[in-house]
């Protein structure tokens, strides 16, 4: 495989140039995995766009998908990362753990969020009949459903640009889901 380093704000385009010093101000370090698609002249601001538009979905929520669909892909900068992020929403160790696997036993709602993320990702879109029904019987909508197979969607394009290009997680590292399936 082609070896692919993380470009320095100097080697992008002039837009990239300008959305890493975005995201320096914002979050304070331009994480490797957005530097990637700076790779291309569009991919950064269409992929930044995709991610934060609105949606029915909180914050909280979308990171329950996160971290399911990042642990089905077994991607370990997209796990890293969201996990911080979770922290961040409220979430402990042991719950993120458990919503990478698909399961929130600490709230029925987020439980179904998590099931139908999972379902999705693993089944490629082909999700379970049962775990719709679930999820819609816990309370969420419709809509609630679209913009949970958009984030699926988003999150996997972030998965497989790692799982291709393995440049450097630069979160702390996530801790293996075998410890609490063991």
């Amino acid at each position: 495989m082609s070896n692919f380093n993380v470009p320095k704000r100097e080697e992008v385009s002039v837009a990239n140039q300008a959305i890493f010093d975005n995201l320096e101000k914002a979050v304070g370090f331009v994480p490797n995995l957005y530097a990637t698609y700076a790779y291309s002249e569009n991919a950064l601001g269409n992929y930044l766009a995709l991610s934060s538009a609105k949606t029915s979905l909180s914050a909280k929520e979308k990171e329950v998908v996160n971290l399911a669909v990042s642990q089905v892909n077994n991607c370990t900068y997209c796990l890293a990362a969201h996990t911080a992020i979770g922290k961040m929403n409220g979430f402990n160790d042991a719950q993120i753990l458990e919503l990478r696997a698909g399961k929130a036993s600490f709230d029925t709602k987020l439980n179904a969020l998590a099931a139908l993320a999972k379902n999705v990702t693993e089944n490629r879109g082909a999700t379970s009949s049962a775990v719709v029904e679930n999820f819609l019987n816990a309370g969420w909508t419709k809509e609630n459903l679209v913009d949970t197979i958009v984030l699926v969607g988003d999150k996997t394009i972030s998965n497989y640009l790692h799982k291709t290009t393995d440049v450097p997680v630069d979160f702390p590292e996530a801790q293996p889901l075998e410890t609490i399936e063991a």
